[in-house]
């Protein structure tokens, strides 16, 4: 019996029935990286003797007793490398285990791989990985999205039942709607940052990916919760994810901003989500065309404060503490300069150097503090949006996946990639893609539904609504 195909929620109803075993499981997946990961890539790490000893150790009874759960290789797992796909982290590992890492440990759950990445999560494709590109399984000559490209790959490619993943700017939801898989990004806040390494402080969040709804439900009500280890986790109870699910959508209202319909958009892109809209009206939502009149300026806004973000918190990263040390430097500086050259790649730097630029003395007005007040403006968007809305019906991805090599000449398209993601981020609010069909040549599409802040249980209510109603998640690639 091959079980990789598997939900999470088949796998616990078949270890309850004692007709599996975890390490069962365990084997049958590193069987399963054997055959394919050598294509896909999706993998930086694994520890085979380790999951499986904790698959021998796993406690059945518990939500995610004995199920592996891959790992985005920026999340600190106690013992595990975490090099952040980058050569600067290299043979560093993690002295202690993150929140989000705690809390899967006491739901059961096996830990299993870390996947690969942008480098510091700097990318949209994962080509910007120090260790090697990871593929699409639907098109193995196509990137996977980014930054969490390996976490979607493994779970799309069935390399992983669910995987952690972070999302600063879309790095979940872009890579779950290329590889047709559930991309869950919560609100900020929602749900710890201790052990993450940080990108950019005020839009990076955990996140999760797995093959249905409920799957990310119940993830999320694993790892969500109030953290006094993160000064921006809030203190909120955490709702029963799993139980606003199967109420459909009839009474709802649900919002289309005109500006996620743009000039350049792919018309089967389009074309799909119509056809998903239409599909939220047959089921009896009322739907409502809005306007979050801001947007254009989002690309911008997000690579000013990102940068400026990342510019700072990889300061750290100088040769002194952890990590690599350039050899026989002259002096000091030598050692800093020569450090951060030879560790960084090339998107890295870029973004350091720009992010150093909008902070420095007489461009720190011009462009932090006006892309701070734009910011503002965005996020108001989205709450007078939420006074007339329950959620926002939108496309994750203005195309389906592009070709490796297409866009690394060009960083400005590679940044527009998350054109239609950024804005939940600086927001600070909740976003999630689903599977809504494909592209005449089998690439998948993606769509993404926004809530409020806290409104996860809605947001999920939703996706759900239209899940069980389509086909779409249950298209397996051809890999």
């Amino acid at each position: 019996m091959d079980i990789t195909s598997l939900t999470i929620l088949e796998l616990r109803q078949k270890l309850a029935a004692g007709a599996l075993r975890p390490r069962e499981i365990v084997d049958q997946l590193a069987d399963r990286v054997t055959a394919v990961d050598s294509k896909l890539k999706a993998y930086l790490h694994l520890d085979l003797d380790k999951s499986r000893a904790e698959a021998d150790a796993a406690n059945i009874t518990l939500p995610l007793g004995g199920i592996p759960i891959a790992v985005k290789d920026v999340i600190n797992v106690k013992g595990a490398p975490c090099t952040c796909a980058s050569k600067i982290l290299q043979g560093y590992t993690a002295p202690y285990d993150a929140t989000v890492i705690r809390k899967l440990r006491e739901a059961g759950a096996v830990l299993f791989g870390r996947t690969n990445m942008d480098e510091f999560a700097m990318g949209s494709s994962t080509e910007n990985s120090s260790w090697g590109v990871t593929r699409n399984p639907w098109d193995l000559d196509r990137i996977p999205g980014g930054s969490s490209g390996g976490s979607a790959a493994a779970v799309a490619g069935h390399e992983a039942f669910a995987a952690l993943g972070t999302d600063t700017g879309g790095s979940i939801r872009q890579p779950a709607a290329l590889c047709s898989c559930v991309g869950l990004k919560p609100t900020y806040g929602r749900v710890s940052r201790y052990g993450l390494v940080a990108f950019a402080s005020s839009l990076d969040q955990i996140g999760v990916f797995t093959k249905t709804v409920e799957e990310a439900a119940l993830l999320l009500e694993i790892i969500a919760g109030y953290d006094p280890l993160d000064n921006t986790s809030i203190d909120r109870p955490v709702p029963k994810y799993t139980a606003a699910l199967g109420r459909g959508v009839r009474g709802l209202r649900l919002g289309v901003p005109k500006e996620y319909f743009v000039d350049g958009m792919d018309p089967e892109v389009e074309k799909a989500i119509r056809t998903a809209i239409d599909e939220y009206k047959k089921q009896g939502a009322e739907i409502v065309e809005i306007s979050l009149p801001h947007t254009q300026y989002a690309v911008a806004v997000y690579y000013i404060i990102a940068t400026a973000e990342c510019s700072a918190n990889l300061a750290r990263f100088d040769g002194v503490r952890y990590g690599k040390r350039a050899q026989n430097p002259k002096d000091i500086l030598d050692m800093y300069g020569r450090t951060r050259a030879e560790g960084f790649g090339a998107e890295v730097k870029r973004r350091i150097i720009l992010g150093t630029y909008v902070l420095s003395s007489g461009y720190y007005d011009a462009y932090y503090n006006r892309a701070q007040k734009v910011r503002q403006l965005i996020g108001e968007d989205f709450r007078l949006a939420f006074e007339k809305c329950d959620a926002l019906l939108t496309p994750t991805s203005p195309t389906p996946a592009f070709k490796i090599g297409e866009r690394t000449a060009d960083p400005l398209q590679m940044y527009l990639a998350d054109i239609f993601t950024i804005a939940v981020n600086l927001a600070g609010i909740c976003g999630v893609s689903i599977p809504c069909g494909f592209t005449s040549n089998k690439l998948p599409i993606g769509l993404q539904i926004i809530g409020p802040k806290w409104g996860e249980e809605t947001m999920l209510r939703v996706a759900h609504a239209f899940e069980q109603a389509t086909p779409w998640h249950k298209e397996k690639p051809p890999l």
